[in-house]
């Protein structure tokens, strides 16, 4: 069977809530801005603009892509922690990986951001009460679907190994 290139480990499926899955995805979080800085070391610029598969965005794109979306999560855990079932915001992620500042800022801006908001995202979620994790919610309307806290997790737990993957995929392949 083909690999899939565009979901290298699979697709995002929910977990019912557990102790033990919920310290593995809190460490995905703690962790995630070493992981993919490890995935990127010593890319030259050649490499950090190369398309991990296809079609694909570049690796640079991809690294600010992970800040910008981590972004948007820590925005969306905050206002699900403070307020009852708020309505997040939805962005256009191919539209912003096309601004000027995935253009022209390196990586390394990203990767610093990267570490600064996961010390607090994982902050912020390691106090997080069982309860919270299960009947706090947002409301996505692009999805039309209001989701819990803990799918939120999962996601992004998910999402940044989801990216490092593409990376380590792309280097293998490459033979980078």
């Amino acid at each position: 069977m083909a690999e899939d290139l565009r979901y290298p480990i699979g697709q995002y499926v929910p977990q019912p809530f557990s102790i033990e899955t919920k310290v593995e995805w809190l460490a995905d979080i703690k962790f995630l801005p070493l992981i993919l800085e490890n995935a990127v070391l010593n890319l030259d610029e050649g490499q950090l603009h190369t398309p991990y598969r296809d079609g694909s965005w570049t690796v640079h794109q991809l690294v600010h892509h992970i800040a910008d979306s981590h972004t948007n999560a820590y925005c969306r855990f905050k206002l699900g922690l403070t307020e009852d079932n708020p309505t997040i915001k939805p962005y256009d992620e191919n539209q912003w990986v096309l601004l000027h500042d995935v253009e022209k800022l390196p990586i390394n801006i990203s990767l610093t951001l990267l570490h600064a908001l996961h010390a607090r995202l994982y902050e912020t979620l390691k106090y997080v009460s069982d309860n919270d994790w299960n009947n706090r919610t947002v409301f996505h309307p692009e999805h039309k679907k209001t989701m819990r806290l803990w799918y939120l997790l999962g996601m992004y737990a998910w999402h940044g190994k989801h990216h490092v993957a593409h990376i380590n995929a792309l280097r293998e392949r490459m033979k980078w």
